[in-house]
């Protein structure tokens, strides 16, 4: 599987598309904001460009697009204001995503956010231009040199390529309490990879003193097969072995199957930052969201708690579907849910289900 080529969230605004199933990642983005804010001032307050690159890495489709975006340009307009400054800066965008994503969306709502954009900061606000710009972000995107500021949220957990493994993770298809230590190593030092390759990269590409402000979907424990990051992919492996013993799925084909992502710790991230050495870290925190953004850490009648798992069942179609199809045909995606969505509600209801947030700030060093 050429990930590459295959990853990307579902497009469109249909009932599984990630544009209507996105409200997690827009909760993390909402827990996060006063990191990125703090780091886009500090940014603008030290640089004072007049031309002010900004990129928002794996930036998908759909209402979380512009949200980042929005609100830097917005905190950069605001402190010019506070500074008595008669202008801000001009601001060039930059989104970018796999060749897959829905980059068409994106670009037919960009008029509503500029319009958007000039009523709400009014006179003097300086002129906005946005660009696509398609491409894995462990490749070189930008001219060196060029950008002020990046940001990237739930997307560096997915990996470059799935692991090269040397035995089979037989019955799971990402980390799992019994995966062998060969595939737990594999995945391990694939995200080593990648994430240096990453760094050396947006090192050549931003300013002295640029600010990065990166979220990982990952886990607290030190531990890579902890519940706290794997359980959800734990429960779709049970769903698919099901399948398999059924004869819906050919049993070959589920033992070649292994999600491309890695969810780090922040010790793994701080590990690697520190090793590449172009960047200093100035903030690294946890944070954490329901598995279902739509309520609250509670209880709930049973009802709401088989609301709970078609919620979850629908965030998930709109990430996992494109690799499901790829590897199983698109014969058996909707039943594939139907099983999840049920199997993730009577988790729900037995215990607290949390998906936890590595995000770390940091500069770019002179």
């Amino acid at each position: 599987m050429e990930v590459v080529e295959v990853l990307h969230m579902n497009g469109g605004i249909g009932d599984s598309s990630y544009a209507n199933n996105s409200l997690v990642q827009q909760k993390v983005i909402s827990i996060t904001k006063p990191i990125t804010e703090q780091a886009i001032t500090k940014l603008y307050c030290s640089t004072f460009p007049d031309n002010l690159r900004i990129a928002d890495l794996g930036c998908s489709s759909g209402p979380n697009t512009f949200l980042v975006v929005s609100e830097l340009i917005r905190t950069v307009d605001t402190i010019c204001k506070k500074m008595g400054r008669n202008e801000s800066p001009e601001f060039q965008v930059y989104f970018n995503d796999l060749p897959g994503n829905d980059f068409n969306n994106i670009f037919r709502l960009l008029p509503r956010l500029q319009e958007n954009l000039k009523k709400q900061m009014g006179a003097g606000f300086g002129p906005c231009f946005f660009a696509g710009v398609p491409g894995s972000f462990y490749e070189r995107l930008f001219a060196t040199n060029s950008v002020h500021f990046i940001h990237s949220s739930y997307s560096l957990q997915w990996l470059s390529k799935v692991p090269e493994l040397v035995e089979i993770n037989k019955g799971n298809i990402y980390m799992a309490s019994t995966s062998p230590p060969s595939v737990l190593k594999a995945y391990y030092e694939q995200f080593q990879r990648d994430f240096s390759q990453f760094l050396e990269y947006r090192a050549q590409e931003m300013v002295s003193g640029g600010r990065m402000v990166l979220t990982f979907l990952g886990r607290k424990s030190e531990d890579p097969t902890s519940k706290e990051c794997c359980y959800i992919w734990e429960l779709m492996a049970m769903v698919l072995n099901e399948m398999v013993l059924e004869g819906l799925i050919e049993e070959e084909k589920l033992d070649a199957f292994n999600i491309p992502q890695y969810t780090p710790s922040p010790a793994e991230v701080k590990f690697e930052v520190q090793k590449e050495g172009s960047f200093s870290i100035d903030r690294i925190e946890v944070s954490k969201v329901n598995w279902n953004a739509y309520v609250d850490n509670e209880y709930d009648p049973s009802d709401v708690l088989k609301e709970r798992g078609y919620n979850v069942a629908k965030c998930m179609r709109a990430v996992a579907e494109p690799l499901l199809v790829n590897q199983f045909g698109e014969g058996i995606i909707d039943e594939v849910f139907r099983r999840y969505k049920v199997i993730v509600a009577n988790c729900m209801a037995q215990e607290e289900t949390n998906f936890f947030n590595v995000t770390v700030s940091m500069t770019k060093n002179e």
